[in-house]
C-alpha cells in the first residue's frame, strides 16, 4: 500500500515541544508509541487506518523521537495530560487511542483521566504496573532494574546505543526479519542523540510512581470498549488479563507468530483488528 503523505508538525504544550505526525481525513485516531521506539512506529500501520476512513495523529511522546527532552515529568499522569491537551489542541474533542508498550500504560492514564473525551482503547504489548503485584514496576522484566538505575545504563551505553537497540528488536520480534536496517537506523537516530537514552531511561524511572498512579486510577474502571492483545512470542494474554482487571467492556486476545512488536510485525492484521473494532463501536 503506497505511504501517505504525512504532515510533520511540534505543539508547544506546557513545558515541553510535542512533534508529531498528522495524515487522512475522518474519525480521529491518536498513536502512541512504546520504548525505544517513536511515531514511526505505526508507519506501516498508518495507510490502512486511513484508507479506512480515519484521521491519524502519531505522537513522540516527551523524551522521544524529535519531541524534548525535559528532565523530569515521565510518569504517565503527566504525559497523559500532555496527550489530552495535544488534542485539544489540534481541536478535537473526543479521540480513539491506539497504543503500545510503555505508551499504552500512558493511554490507560489519559482513558481513565479524561474517559467522556475517549471513544476507545487499543492497548497492545503491555501490562498495567501495580494492579497485579505491588513490585512488578522494577521487577516484571530484567531491563525494568537496569533501566532504573541512576546513570548506570547511559554510561555503560555510551556510544552504543544502536547494538543495544537492535538487541531489544530482534531478541523480542518473532520473525526478527520484520525489524529492517533502516527501522532500526530510524531509532538510533534518536535515541542515540543528546539526552536520548536517558529520556527513554526516565520513563522506567518513573514506573514506581506510574504503578502508584494506576492503583488509584483503577479504583474506578473503564465503561469505554477496550480492545488488548499481545504477541502470541512474547506476552501472549497478559494485556488482555491485565485490562481486564482495570475495565469492563474488555475484547482481544493473542496475536499468532508475532512477538512484541507488533505495529512492525503484523501491521495489516492489526490495522484490521482496529478498523473492525472501531466499527463494530460505531
Amino acid at each position: 500500500m503506497p505511504h501517505p503523505t504525512l504532515t510533520h508538525a511540534m505543539a508547544q504544550i506546557g513545558d515541553v515541544r510535542l512533534h508529531y505526525v498528522r495524515a487522512g481525513q475522518g474519525e480521529p485516531v491518536l498513536l502512541v508509541h512504546g520504548w525505544p521506539q517513536t511515531w514511526y512506529e505505526w508507519h506501516r500501520v498508518i495507510p490502512h487506518l486511513i484508507e479506512a476512513g480515519h484521521e491519524v495523529i502519531a505522537v513522540d511522546m516527551r523524551g522521544a523521537g524529535d519531541s524534548s527532552r525535559p528532565a523530569s515529568g515521565y510518569d504517565s499522569n503527566t504525559v497523559a495530560d500532555e496527550l489530552h491537551a495535544l488534542v485539544r489542541h489540534l481541536g478535537f474533542a473526543s479521540i480513539r487511542l491506539v497504543a503500545h508498550d510503555n505508551g499504552a500504560r500512558v493511554a490507560y492514564a489519559y482513558a481513565s483521566r479524561h474517559q467522556a473525551e475517549v471513544k476507545s482503547l487499543v492497548f497492545l504489548e503491555s501490562k498495567i504496573l501495580g494492579i497485579e503485584s505491588d513490585d512488578d514496576a522494577s521487577k516484571e522484566y530484567w531491563h525494568f532494574g537496569f533501566h532504573q538505575e541512576a546513570d548506570l545504563p547511559e554510561a555503560l551505553l555510551a556510544g552504543r546505543e544502536r547494538e543495544y537497540l537492535s538487541f531489544f528488536f530482534k531478541r523480542y520480534a518473532f520473525d526478527p526479519r520484520s525489524i529492517t536496517e533502516a527501522d532500526i537506523n530510524e531509532y538510533a537516530r534518536c535515541y542515540s542523540g543528546l539526552g536520548g537514552m536517558r529520556a527513554g531511561f526516565n520513563y522506567y524511572r518513573a514506573f514506581p510512581e506510574t504503578a502508584v498512579q494506576s492503583r488509584e486510577l483503577a479504583r474506578t474502571k473503564l465503561t469505554i470498549p477496550v480492545l488488548a492483545y499481545g504477541g502470541s512470542h512474547c506476552m501472549g494474554e497478559i494485556p488482555l488479563r491485565s485490562m481486564r482487571l482495570v475495565a469492563d467492556d474488555v475484547q482481544g486476545g493473542v496475536i499468532p507468530d508475532c512477538g512484541h512488536w507488533v505495529p512492525d510485525e503484523k501491521p495489516e492484521w492489526i490495522a484490521q483488528e482496529i478498523i473492525r473494532f472501531h466499527g463494530v463501536q460505531g
